[in-house]
């Protein structure tokens, strides 16, 4: 199964570029899904259809839902939700805070995470067309399995090993401590929302199945975002394998007013595809009406694909590379682009065989290969559009660099 995610900063018209890749898509044959993740959804908006949490038939071979995370709460997290409503009330709280205590941040995107995990391992379709939430909140949706992969683990081993064995024997002995003592079904309803999204990771960084696509604006605060947001995706080894600038204003776009606008675009235009190549940059034009409905939709897919498959995989890049340079002395290089530009700050940490990489508000874990486990950071520093980092053995330390 194929993934395209799309994402950008707000209002550059992210979601008619998804909806119009998957109009083309399904014309061509494709059993294609397209999901909205954003809580402020669009999605039926520019189908000019009602949407709802199901898949909805749309066109010939075209499916569209705007995921709801209120009813994936009912119907996955009300057990959980109903412990923490019994533990406010037994501390005398009622009422609409206890509800709101049921969830917990991150849990919006755990559970968009989940619908992209489900659907490609049901198969059902041939595309998956992801339009997310603008970009900050689509990087928080891809850093929440890293963040949430030690509760996980943590609450996994608390009740194997202390409430099973130890506290709830004791609670059934002590009824005031029975009050607070998950019962067996809240772990259960817990470890299944963190399992559905196990791997999530893994499956968005092959690029054999999922890459993104982000769209711009040819302006300079939406041209710094997007720089940002290539960075970001980097760091999680996700490939960016198209450029779509959108509502470009073309050479027959005449008039005094948009003279100035049109030479704006220029500068911005030639910043884009100076900064952002290889990967290809295809231009969509500012049409003379709004993109709405399937007609509008189409000509938008055959604007920005042409003769192309909108399947295919457009650019293909290596995010790590691993040197030797002498005896027991390696580099690791990691393709973080803009990190300089946009005065970020990197900071790479050691703890035994694996790394956290840091670049602004984000990290990652790095799991090191065997023969760079046995060594120490030496140094880390940027070079061009790689973080390089150097591995010495043990006797040459530097556990920590920035």
């Amino acid at each position: 199964m194929r993934n395209i995610v799309f994402t950008g900063k707000g209002g550059v018209g992210k979601t008619s570029i998804a909806a119009a890749t998957a109009v083309r898509a399904a014309a061509l044959g494709y059993k294609t899904l397209i999901i909205s993740t954003d809580p402020a959804h669009s999605l039926g908006d520019s189908f000019d259809i009602e949407l709802g949490p199901s898949p909805v038939k749309v066109a010939e071979n075209l499916w569209g839902q705007e995921v709801s995370v209120y009813g994936d709460l009912s119907l996955n997290w009300e057990v959980v939700r109903e412990h923490f409503a019994h533990l406010m009330q037994v501390q005398g709280i009622e009422g609409i805070y206890v509800e709101e205590m049921g969830v917990l941040p991150g849990m919006e995107e755990l559970f968009s995470l989940s619908y992209i995990k489900r659907y490609n391992e049901s198969n059902e379709y041939d595309l998956l067309v992801v339009d997310c939430a603008p970009t900050g909140e689509t990087l928080r949706l891809l850093s929440i399995p890293e963040t949430f992969g030690w509760m996980l683990k943590l609450m996994r081993n608390m009740e194997k090993y202390v409430v099973k064995p130890v506290i709830r024997p004791l609670s059934k002995r002590i009824g005031r401590l029975h009050d607070f003592v998950p019962d067996t079904d809240v772990y259960d309803q817990v470890d299944h929302l963190f399992s559905s999204v196990e791997g999530i990771i893994e499956l968005l960084s092959d690029d054999s199945k999922t890459t993104v696509r982000l769209v711009m604006n040819p302006e300079k605060m939406v041209v710094k975002e997007s720089m940002r947001a290539l960075t970001y995706l980097n760091l999680y080894n996700i490939t960016v394998d198209q450029i779509i600038v959108n509502r470009v204003y073309m050479d027959d776009v005449d008039g005094h007013y948009f003279k100035g606008w049109k030479e704006i675009q220029k500068k911005y235009m030639e910043q884009i595809e100076s900064s952002f190549a290889p990967i290809p940059i295809t231009r969509v034009p500012l049409f003379r009406t709004e993109v709405l409905g399937l007609d509008m939709l189409k000509l938008v897919g055959e604007t920005v694909y042409g003769d192309r498959n909108p399947l295919d995989i457009f650019y293909h890049e290596e995010h790590t590379e691993i040197t030797k340079i002498g005896e027991g002395h390696y580099e690791m290089k990691l393709r973080l682009p803009f990190v300089f530009d946009n005065r970020m700050e990197a900071n790479v940490t050691q703890v035994g065989d694996s790394l956290t990489v840091r670049i602004g508000n984000y990290q990652k874990g790095v799991v090191l290969p065997t023969f760079l486990a046995g060594m120490k950071v030496a140094h880390a520093g940027y070079e061009e559009k790689w973080l390089a980092i150097e591995f010495k053995k043990k006797e040459m330390t530097g556990e920590k660099a920035g």
